[in-house]
């Protein structure tokens, strides 16, 4: 699931600008789903391209190397076709599919996946299923010790008034950077972001203050 910042709102313009490898891809399936189910209605959240009817039903993500599916209520559906990726250790009901090619692709599965989707959108009296919680992830000792040293004390205070979810993603990425290098890098961008009131997302907007704000981090020296 494609969660960076979209590139367009606009979904022919976002199909248009996929990348060349899942772009047809891509154009296939949104052709697939108009033609199974064509109440829905196409939309651009994070930068996927949706498809709702009362709410959010499936969405794609265009990528370099593959096209990602994403089924909003996922772990709610039946998937006697196999199509979906191993469920991960994640709060969320998202179930996705990775696609690489569509030739041999079990067409026919997909669509009962969708026709299902929809049919469990559509009724109200269905209420979606609670979200799993998970446990917190401890924080990398580097960026822990960072955080509390009071030059970085802006960016501390940033990050725990980050949402569990938005934390979470600056913790994964931390945790796996493997040569010290690397660390060193991504906690200098992470500090900055932080300061400058960014999630991990718009991370390297760092540099472009949000509105009003003259927020400085000292970060890391070689």
């Amino acid at each position: 699931m494609d969660c960076s910042r979209p590139r367009t709102k606009d979904p022919g313009e976002w199909l248009e600008t996929c990348p060349d490898f899942s772009q047809p891809m891509t154009e296939q399936v949104v052709e697939w789903f108009l033609a199974w189910e064509p109440d829905l209605t196409e939309s651009i959240k994070w930068n996927m391209l949706c498809f709702s009817g009362r709410k959010l039903i499936v969405g794609l993500s265009a990528c370099r190397a593959h096209l990602g599916i994403a089924f909003f209520r996922g772990t709610e559906l039946s998937d006697p076709a196999g199509l979906f990726a191993p469920a991960g250790a994640g709060n969320t009901n998202i179930r996705s599919i990775r696609v690489t090619s569509l030739a041999g692709f079990n067409r026919a599965g997909l669509r009962e996946l969708l026709h299902a989707a929809v049919a469990l959108d559509t009724d109200p009296t269905i209420p979606p299923a609670p979200k799993i919680k998970r446990a917190p992830l401890p924080l990398p000792a580097f960026f822990a010790q960072a955080l509390v040293q009071g030059r970085n004390r802006i960016a501390a205070q940033r990050f725990h008034s980050l949402a569990p979810s938005c934390q979470r993603e600056y913790i994964v990425w931390l945790s796996t950077a493997k040569l010290p290098e690397t660390r060193r890098r991504r906690l200098n961008e992470t500090l900055a972001a932080l300061a400058a009131g960014r999630k991990w997302a718009q991370r390297k907007l760092a540099n472009a203050p949000l509105p009003g704000s003259t927020s400085r981090v000292n970060v890391l020296k070689r």
